[in-house]
């Protein structure tokens, strides 16, 4: 059995990250241990807004930047 088959790569920040085929945003921001609410996230270059997160399936090669936002006071 082989299950190497649905794993991809992709960037996130710059750095490589593999994860499998069938994962959405909000599933690797929880991999990655961040917090859902406090990032802001950029896919392919577009901010992707909050509403479209659980419909982005995550692709071969994409390019993900996270940004924490920092409440200021």
């Amino acid at each position: 059995m082989n299950n190497h088959s649905n794993q991809i790569t992709l960037q996130v920040n710059g750095e490589a990250h593999s994860c499998s085929s069938s994962t959405q945003l909000p599933q690797l921001l929880e991999q990655l241990g961040l917090n859902p609410r406090l990032v802001a996230v950029e896919y392919n270059g577009e901010i992707l807004h909050r509403q479209f997160w659980p419909q982005t399936k995550i692709q071969e090669g994409d390019k993900i930047e996270i940004v924490t936002i920092v409440g200021g006071g």
